[in-house]
Parts: C-alpha cells; sequence; structure tokens
C-alpha cells in the first residue's frame, strides 16, 4: 500500500476570502507536514455565504509562499471557463509552482449558489459533460505545446500555440470528479491521472470503484491517484486501504481561520 499523503482543502469563503491568510496558511501547512493544499473553485455560494475569493489568484499567492505542497483548484467546472484561458493559466502557475499544479475538474452544480443559472452558463449536465471533454481535449494538446487547432461542438481554437509549456510533461495532472455510481465519470477519470470520488459513504464503496478504474485502465494504477474527502476525525486508514493514495478533510463551507488552524495543527494522516 502507497503512503497516504495528506492536503488541505478549502472553500474560500468569508475568511478564507483574504489570499494573505490562504498563503500563510499554505506554508504553515508545508512546515506541519502537509504534501497538498488545495482549493474550492466557485463564483458563489448560499447565505450566509457573501464574501468569495478567486482561486486562481489565491493560488498563485500560495505557490510564492511554499516550496513543496502540490496545489490546484478542487475542481473546476471547465464548463464556465474558457479553456484557451485555463490553458494559460494553468501552464503559468505550473511554472510559478516549479511543477507542482494539479488540476481538479468536474461538471459542477447549479445547487448552492446558482452561479451556472445566474450567468447563463450550461445547465444540462450531459452539455457541460461534452464541454468538459472538449475542454480536456484541447488543453492536452496546448499543454503538449504543438499548435491547436480545433474545431468543436463549443469550442473552436484556430492554430494557436500555447508557450511557454508547464514544466509538468507531458502535461498537468488532471483529476475528474464524480459520483462513485455514476458510469461516464469514472471512465473520463479513467483517461486522466486520477479521480476524486464524492459523497463516499463506505470503503467498500471506494475498493468497488478502484476495481472498475483498474479493469478500464488495464492494470495500470501505479501513478494513478485516488482523492477522497472526509469529515474530521473519520479514519482514513480503510478508504487507504481500499486504495486512496490522497486524503482531504472535508471542512464546511464558510469555515472560520481558527477552525482551518486547528485542522492544520492536528496535522496530516500518518
Amino acid at each position: 500500500m502507497n503512503r497516504l499523503r495528506s492536503a488541505l482543502w478549502l472553500p474560500l469563503f468569508d475568511d478564507l476570502a483574504d489570499p494573505r491568510a490562504v498563503a500563510r496558511l499554505a506554508a504553515d501547512a508545508e512546515e506541519a507536514g502537509w504534501d497538498g493544499f488545495f482549493v474550492w473553485d466557485h463564483l458563489s455560494w448560499r447565505a450566509p455565504v457573501h464574501q468569495v475569493a478567486d482561486p486562481w489568484i489565491a493560488l498563485a499567492a500560495v505557490a510564492t509562499a511554499t516550496e513543496r505542497l502540490r496545489l490546484g483548484p478542487m475542481v473546476s467546472t471547465l464548463a464556465r471557463r474558457r479553456p484557451v484561458k485555463v490553458a494559460r493559466e494553468t501552464a503559468t502557475l505550473d511554472r510559478l509552482s516549479a511543477g507542482r499544479l494539479t488540476l481538479g475538474v468536474g461538471l459542477g452544480s447549479d445547487r448552492f449558489g446558482g452561479e451556472l443559472s445566474k450567468t447563463g452558463e450550461q445547465l444540462d449536465d450531459r452539455q457541460r459533460g461534452r464541454m468538459l471533454d472538449e475542454s480536456l481535449t484541447i488543453l492536452a494538446t496546448a499543454w503538449s505545446g504543438e499548435p491547436v487547432r480545433h474545431r468543436g461542438e463549443h469550442y473552436t481554437v484556430d492554430d494557436i500555440t500555447f508557450l511557454p509549456r508547464p514544466v509538468q510533461r507531458p502535461g498537468v495532472p488532471v483529476w475528474a470528479a464524480g459520483f462513485p455510481g455514476n458510469a461516464k465519470p469514472i471512465r473520463r477519470a479513467a483517461r486522466l491521472d486520477g479521480f476524486f470520488p464524492i459523497n463516499l459513504e463506505h470503503p467498500d464503496q471506494l475498493a468497488e470503484v478502484v476495481g472498475t478504474l483498474t479493469e478500464l485502465r488495464h492494470g495500470e494504477m501505479t501513478a494513478y491517484d485516488i482523492a477522497i474527502s472526509l469529515p474530521p476525525g473519520v479514519d482514513p486508514e480503510p478508504y487507504a486501504k481500499a486504495g486512496a493514495t490522497w486524503w482531504l478533510p472535508e471542512l464546511d463551507p464558510g469555515v472560520r481561520l481558527d477552525t482551518v488552524r486547528g485542522v492544520l495543527r492536528d496535522g496530516p494522516a500518518v
């Protein structure tokens, strides 16, 4: 069994909407032995949350305040972002962090802040799924340093080369989020670098997902990541035995800064 790595996973709301405070937390987490530092990617959230920070600016602050932590948005709804902009942002952030970026992606939801409906974004899950897959195709080519010539259902990129490339080769690792009972997100994740199952209820559920991914990937799981989120106090060890490689303690939207510091002091999973 591989060592279970640990990452803070922070909603950038209210107390955590200050990028300077987030950067200080990241520096403290690195000193305390944590392995990663991931942030939510949202435009808005339902009350009582009022303040929301931009994940890319916050992650740039984290990158400059740390030297070792893996970092990234977990997860980003690519269907509400232009893939060419994400190509530039990810390459720049990967270079700023000296190759420490992981890109978490997913379909997103309108349930918690209306951030899709209130901004005129696509509400149909299947359409957002196709937009996500198309964006991932564009990103993979952009990160290769080869010219992107893409005319798809949703996006056009007409002969643009995205240089400089990310530090990581062949590109930035991508983890796909999804509910463990849904086949399509698991098939998508099998083509990428990791899976982030949402709302896991039991280690046996994770073991089943890992078995499916192993089959889809023809046994190639050595460099593949499975990230799980669990409420603080829940033992992650049974999930590690089921195949998890990363543990992220769940924190509520609007969590106070002192609560995060308490989790940080409790330390990463051993």
